[in-house]
């Protein structure tokens, strides 16, 4: 029986090993495509040498009025190689339109939004975007969004650096000292 088992035990070996080396874990934030709200490619490595405030969001939640800190969060630090991108995603609460449409009518009418958006997703869980996946992996599953406006925050490099719950707001003091740091660093 042992003679057996043991063939197919090393076929599954070579099968797990082959699997592992054709699809190499991201070690970043640049090795990820998203799509843009208007579904255009968005490639992430578009934000090598940026410092990247990578935000779940959602139209009707209490958190909404965030939007204005966010923009204004953008702004500032834009010319100093800063952004702010937004996932809007209807994960907590279906408190997201269901189209893409409509999440951008609703951003640039209401808040004068003018920082990237992607096209909607799934941040949590198994059905997660890739993107997300990642940042639970390499942060840990109690910083991966337990709401909407769930903020992480990557370094020039494309690694994590941080993240910030739902209730600290973008301009709080702890984000704008992360930000501050993580655009001093050396890229």
């Amino acid at each position: 029986m042992m003679k057996q088992i043991t063939p197919r035990l090393a076929l599954a070996a070579v099968a797990m090993a082959a699997l592992v080396a054709a699809a190499p874990a991201a070690q970043n934030l640049h090795q990820f495509n998203l799509k843009t709200i208007d579904g255009k490619p968005m490639p992430m490595a578009q934000y090598k040498g940026k410092v990247v405030l990578l935000v779940n969001t959602a139209s009707m939640c209490g958190f909404t009025p965030q939007y204005e800190g966010l923009q204004q969060l953008h702004d500032s630090y834009k010319a100093k190689g800063f952004t702010v991108i937004g996932v809007p995603s209807g994960d907590f609460g279906d408190q997201e339109y269901g189209s893409n449409s409509e999440v951008k009518q609703f951003c640039e009418s209401k808040f004068g939004i003018k920082f990237p958006m992607t096209e909607k997703a799934v941040v949590k869980g198994a059905k997660a975007i890739p993107l997300y996946k990642w940042a639970a992996n390499t942060l840990g599953e109690e910083q991966t969004p337990q709401w909407n406006f769930h903020k992480y925050l990557i370094g020039k490099d494309g690694k994590l650096i941080t993240a910030f719950g739902t209730k600290t707001t973008p301009t709080a003091p702890e984000v704008t000292a992360a930000v501050t740091k993580a655009l001093a660093a050396k890229g």
